[in-house]
């Protein structure tokens, strides 16, 4: 277990950082958006304790990542990066999983995210 431990501190911090957010922006959009097509015909209240019990497998995560990425990263390289993580994991999530029709939009999105990111990280 020590191994593990130390191979993971290991990792540079910005790398641990993008795993984590990926895997919890994973958690938040199934807790944001998952309801609306497998509990459709349930009470709006049961949707939302189901949501939050997701929820709280997203924040255990995304705590840890913002502690760790700011350790290297600014605040609004953070948020940049958060951004670009949740646009990466929605497109897939509406296209696949809800049956969304991917459009063009989703393209053009993913650009205005590129300029932010160069913007946000460029020295």
């Amino acid at each position: 277990m020590q191994k593990i431990i130390e191979t993971i501190v290991s990792i540079p911090a910005i790398y641990r950082t993008i795993f984590l957010l990926i895997c919890s922006n994973c958690f938040m959009t199934f807790a944001w958006y998952g309801h609306l097509k497998n509990m459709a015909s349930k009470p709006w209240w049961l949707a939302a304790i189901v949501s939050w019990g997701i929820a709280l497998f997203e924040y255990l995560l995304q705590v840890p990542a913002n502690r760790i990425g700011y350790t290297t990263l600014t605040l609004a390289q953070l948020k940049i990066m958060q951004e670009v993580i949740t646009l990466s994991v929605f497109v897939p999530f509406s296209v696949f999983f809800m049956g969304e029709k991917f459009r063009l939009d989703f393209v053009w999105a993913a650009l205005c995210l590129c300029g932010a990111v160069f913007f946000i990280f460029r020295k």
